[in-house]
Parts: C-alpha cells; structure tokens; sequence
C-alpha cells in the first residue's frame, strides 16, 4: 500500500471515532444536566439509539453500499448529513426534541462504521499486518477528543452542547473529504437483495457447535453489564466530582491499545478459553472498582477501573473476532461477523440499556445523588455469572484455534 493511500486511511479512521468519541462518552452527563426534566431511564433510551442503528446498520451497507453506491460517496453523504443532525442536537434543550434528531444519527451513523473498514480493506494487499495500524487512528480520535472535553472543561461549565458542536465540524470535514478517498464501487452490482446474508443470518448453523452456542449466547449476556458502563459512567464520576472526567475515561482507550498490541503473544499461551474468560473477568473487576471508589483515598480504584477496559473490551471482543473468523471458515466469514455484531451491539447492548436506567433510577437517594456502590455491583454480579457458565459450559475441542491469530 503506497503511504499516500495509507495517511488518507489513517486520517479518515480518526476523523470517523473522533466524531463518535466527541459526544457519546458524555451523552448520559449531557441528558441529565443539559435537557430540562429528564431522568435516569431517558439516559438509557439515548443510548439505544446506538442498538437500534446496529440493527438497521446491515440493511443499509449490505443493500446501498454493496449493490448500488461506491462506500466512499455514501461515507460522504452520510456525514455531511450528519453533521446538520450533531448540530441540532447541540441546540436542543428537551429530550422531545434531542430524542428524534440523535435516532436519525446513530441510524446513519452505525453503518459507517462498516464502510471505513470495507473502504480501508479494500487498499490492502495483507489487511492482517495493514489494518490494526490504520484503525489505530481512530483509537487516537477518540482518546483525543476525550482530552480536548476535559481539558476544556465543558463538564465542569455544564456546556456539553459543545461535544455536538465540536463533533459536527468533525463531521462536516471528514464528509468533504470521503469524496477524495480511494474509489470503492460495490462488488454486488446487480446481485440479488438476501436478507439472511444482509444480517449474517445464513451463519446461524455455527450454532449446532455446542462450544461456539456458549460463546454466542456468553456474548449476548456480558453485553448487558457492558451497557451500564457506556450509560452511567460519565453521569456517574461527574457526580462524585472527578475533575475532567471524560479525559480520564479516555485512559481506556489508551489501555485498549496497549492490551491489542500484546494480544498475539497472549493468544498463543492462553487460548480461547481463557482469554474469553480473563475479559469477563475484567467487567467484574472493573464494576466491584467503580463500587468502592471514590475521588480521595480510592482514587485508584477509579482510575484502575477505567485502565481495564483494554482487557476488557480486547481480551472479549477481538478475541471473540478471532474465533468467530477461525469457526467459520471461508463461506460463513463475513456472514458470521455480521451476526455477532447484531447479537451484541444490536440484542445483547439492547438489553443492557433497557434494564440500567430503570435501575439507577431506583437506587437514586436525591435529586443529584445516587447509591452508586448498590448499582455498581449489580453489573459485576451479572459479569460473574456470564463468567461461571462460560466456564463450566465451554469445551472447545479445537485444538487448533491458537493458529488463528498467527496466520
């Protein structure tokens, strides 16, 4: 791949997260101060808006991008789109209004997340060693803009309308610049429109493997505890008065970098099994932490609990990736990583965000204030459980599978 090729990736990659990392770390902190009248279960059906756009996400890549429009022009459209939609967000001042225009985003928005890839890969001759290094920048995007929320203070101002502002030009830019990226026509021209294929649907025979119908449905369940996280966390350190707390969130995107560099040379000596179970473990680590944390002595505990969100988030989903490719062989690959983002993000997240405001709402102890040790260790308990059933239940006989990650 030319280096010209690759800083266009590159910078459309960071463009792509740094949209998305602008306002959605902040988003239950933004519903709950910046919109009048609003409670703990409006922050949960915000964040569904990010389930449903994974469920429709397929329909509109697998029909448009794969059979009609080149990825590069759709990229463009729905970004110059959606930095009108960011924008309005920005000016809203009741959930009435924010709820429709942050729907219509993240329903357009969802599906970009395919098309930088399926444009990125498109580029590469070895997207194994080519890709990681690429998609990287949009780790860097995301950390960036948590850094600039932090550092400017718009938690502490109570002027998170901004992170929408700010996403929009971030958006407006990356949609110009979409139209010079490498050309990407569609590969399906023609074909004929398959709604099993489109969701992933025609990989549902892996699920006669008894050890993969563990990991599938272990991966719908840990999903669940994981929505409390992208929810409640943000709302939550503000709450407790961490100071720039969105900078710190971002420590977890730095930690998910570090922890997918080493994952190689982890995968090798653990496997599957083990690697599946020490990311599960982590989400319990991780919310016992956040129980018992606080900003003075227990700080630690805080920041430890952010810090793991690389093993937690790679140690689970890369490595769920890996065996999902490895299981499916040459005709389920594509199909069968579609099905397991819809199980996660789309039923699995769903879920997670239905059950978390009701129950932060219950254990709120003022008009401010909540009872966060109580909340915290629902999630963890809910994490444990999804680890003692993956663990008892799981009895992989592929004993080749470590080679997955070595090709």
């Amino acid at each position: 791949m030319r280096l010209s090729t690759r800083l266009q990736l590159s910078f459309m990659m960071f463009l792509e997260f740094f949209t998305w990392g602008a306002w959605f770390v902040t988003l239950g902190t933004f519903v709950l101060h910046n919109l009048t009248g609003t409670t703990d279960n409006d922050v949960s059906t915000a964040f569904l808006t990010q389930s449903y756009g994974a469920v429709i996400a397929p329909f509109i890549v697998g029909i448009l991008a794969d059979r009609f429009f080149s990825a590069q022009i759709m990229l463009g459209v729905i970004h110059l789109v959606g930095a009108a939609l960011l924008w309005f967000c920005g000016g809203t001042t009741e959930f009435g209004a924010f709820f429709p225009l942050i729907l219509t985003y993240m329903v357009l928005y969802m599906p970009t997340l395919a098309l930088v890839n399926s444009i990125s890969f498109r580029q590469m001759s070895d997207p194994s060693k080519d890709f990681s290094l690429i998609r990287v920048f949009g780790t860097a995007g995301w950390i960036i803009a948590g850094i600039i929320i932090g550092r400017l203070g718009w938690e502490q101002s109570n002027t998170l309308q901004l992170t929408f502002k700010m996403a929009a030009v971030a958006s407006l830019i990356l949609g110009l610049y979409s139209f010079s990226l490498p050309k990407t026509p569609p590969l399906k021209k023609g074909s004929k429109i398959d709604v099993k294929e489109i969701l992933g649907l025609d990989a549902i025979s892996m699920l006669k493997d008894s050890s993969y119908l563990i990991f599938f449905i272990s991966s719908i369940l840990i999903c669940i505890p994981l929505a409390f996280y992208y929810n409640f966390t943000n709302p939550f350190l503000n709450e407790i008065h961490m100071q720039a707390a969105a900078e710190k969130q971002s420590l977890g995107q730095v930690s998910e970098v570090l922890f997918m560099l080493i994952i190689p040379f982890l995968f090798r000596r653990l496997g599957v099994k083990w690697m599946l179970g020490i990311g599960m473990l982590a989400w319990g680590i991780r919310y016992f932490l956040f129980a018992n944390g606080d900003i003075n002595a227990n700080l630690w505990m805080l920041i430890v609990g952010i810090l793991l969100h690389g093993v937690c988030y790679d140690f689970f989903f890369v490595t769920g990736q890996i065996y999902t490719d490895r299981k499916a062989g040459e005709k389920f690959k594509s199909s069968a990583q579609g099905f397991v983002t819809l199980a996660t993000y789309g039923v699995g997240m769903l879920i997670g965000f239905l059950i978390s405001g009701p129950i932060v709402e219950r254990y709120k102890t003022g008009p401010a204030s909540h009872d966060w040790k109580t909340i915290w260790m629902i999630p963890a308990g809910i994490a444990v459980a999804v680890l003692v059933l993956f663990m008892v239940a799981f009895k992989d006989k592929d004993k080749t599978q470590t080679q997955a990650i070595n090709h």
